[in-house]
């Protein structure tokens, strides 16, 4: 912003400067009874001071628009920033969904395991129920062989 400010200074400058000849350059035509090749001569020498003065107000110009074009590609750089900047953050958030849900479902996964372990352990209670349930019934078959006469008596 300072060159800015300084461009327009400097154009500020040459307007005064412009306006300055254009001042001597009526006096000059003022005093046209006097040395008329001398004042041809500083009228040439102020035409050319004005073209160059004219030439640096239009470099002048340029160069304030040219300032201006970078300023507007540096606003639209960093807007391109900040849109790649929000991509990444939005990229960022789905890999932390992915991995939540990898999450969830290795939890599952999990909660899978503990129910077949569950089944596991239920199914070796029943046989060791059943276990039970045989080692009854072999005793069951042992007391009444003892308590039952000789002819009702299993021999293996």
């Amino acid at each position: 912003m300072s060159s800015l400010l300084g461009i327009q200074l400097l154009l500020l400058q040459q307007l005064q400067l412009l306006l300055l000849l254009l001042q001597l350059l009526l006096l000059l035509l003022l005093l046209l009874p006097l040395q008329l090749l001398l004042l041809l001569l500083l009228l040439l020498l102020l035409l050319l001071l004005l073209l160059l003065l004219l030439l640096q107000l239009l470099l002048l110009l340029l160069l304030l628009l040219l300032l201006l074009l970078l300023q507007l590609l540096l606003l639209l750089l960093l807007l391109l920033l900040l849109q790649l900047l929000l991509l990444l953050l939005l990229q960022l958030l789905l890999l932390l969904l992915l991995l939540l849900l990898l999450l969830l479902l290795l939890l599952l996964l999990l909660l899978q395991l503990l129910l077949l372990l569950q089944l596991l352990l239920l199914l070796l209670l029943l046989l060791q129920l059943l276990l039970l349930l045989l080692l009854l019934l072999l005793l069951l078959l042992q007391l009444l062989q003892l308590v039952a006469p000789a002819s009702m008596k299993i021999t293996f």
